[in-house]
């Protein structure tokens, strides 16, 4: 009890939650119990609940609305830090945004469009926040965040905040070097363009509306299921070896669209990671395509 009253004493009591259900804080709706659930208040509080963690040797992961990211049925030993609603401040600075790591992409997407900012239209509707979408480059409809970002500040391995500029973070195709190193995204600065409002909010409309038509946006999902391998697109791998709504458990492969692993109501961990397994494998076998996963697996499987 000695942990949970040190955070609660640095936290309080109320932004401390032991053995809570992971399902009820993912987009996916599963996963099992987290030792300690907590949410720092500001960067601060974040700082010092990251020292505290290291000080007691206790693992600790960093999340946001819960998109993109698959909790294991068995929970996670150690510490959640959720930092969606309370560090999410958006404010403008002239063509640029500063955006903090748990403001979801669609709210700053919706700040830019007010202000007649353009070129983060791409983003209006990918569920994550900011630090996740910096973290592995998230993008859609050909825009990426590596387009718009300017910098990133990140708390390091000691506890200190640094700025990485755009060229450090080295970017790629779902990927950053923030995946790489032990860094926690704290806040960043998007640089727009000046442009029509009523083109970029037609044009936010148009995503909308592709999402809506394509994607099972009605099901509990964690969005794209596999990264896009070069040369091909996963779903229609997925659809040509012939495996639109293949089930294990309640875990299915969208026929909607076969590249979305939706939770069909009952689904557990274990349902997702062996349909993804299956399907790697059958497409592999077909095409002698590795689909990797773009989902990332968190806590005991």
């Amino acid at each position: 009890m000695e942990i949970y009253h040190k955070l609660a004493e640095l936290l309080g009591p109320k932004a401390v939650l032991q053995d809570e259900p992971l399902y009820q804080h993912t987009t996916y709706k599963i996963g099992g119990i987290a030792d300690y659930f907590v949410m720092p208040r500001d960067i601060q509080a974040l700082r010092m609940t990251i020292s505290l963690c290291k000080e007691y040797g206790l693992p600790y992961y960093i999340i946001g609305n819960g998109s993109n990211l698959l909790f294991g049925d068995r929970g996670f030993r150690g510490v959640i830090i959720q930092i969606f609603h309370n560090i999410s401040e958006v404010k403008l600075e002239g063509n640029c945004i500063f955006v903090e790591a748990g403001a979801l992409l669609s709210k700053v997407a919706n700040v830019a469009l007010h202000h007649h900012l353009k070129n983060l239209e791409f983003a209006s509707g990918i569920p994550g926040t900011f630090g996740g979408a910096v973290m592995m480059n998230a993008g859609a409809y050909g825009g990426e965040m590596k387009d718009v970002i300017e910098s990133v500040r990140v708390i390091d391995r000691q506890g200190e905040i640094k700025t990485l500029e755009l060229e450090e973070l080295e970017f790629g195709y779902r990927r950053s070097i923030l995946m790489e190193k032990p860094y926690v995204v704290i806040d960043g600065i998007l640089r727009l363009e000046k442009g029509n409002y009523q083109e970029i909010f037609d044009l936010m409309e148009e995503y909308k509306g592709r999402r809506t038509s394509k994607q099972p946006l009605e099901l509990p999902s964690a969005g794209s299921t596999f990264k896009r391998p070069e040369g091909y697109f996963a779903g229609k791998l997925v659809a040509d070896a012939g495996l639109a709504g293949f089930q294990i458990g309640g875990a299915r492969v969208s026929e909607k669209h076969c590249g979305f692993v939706v939770n069909v109501g009952d689904a557990t961990a274990a349902d997702v990671v062996a349909l993804m397994e299956q399907v790697s494998q059958r497409v592999e076998e077909k095409y002698g395509v590795k689909l990797e996963p773009e989902v990332k697996l968190v806590g005991d499987f």
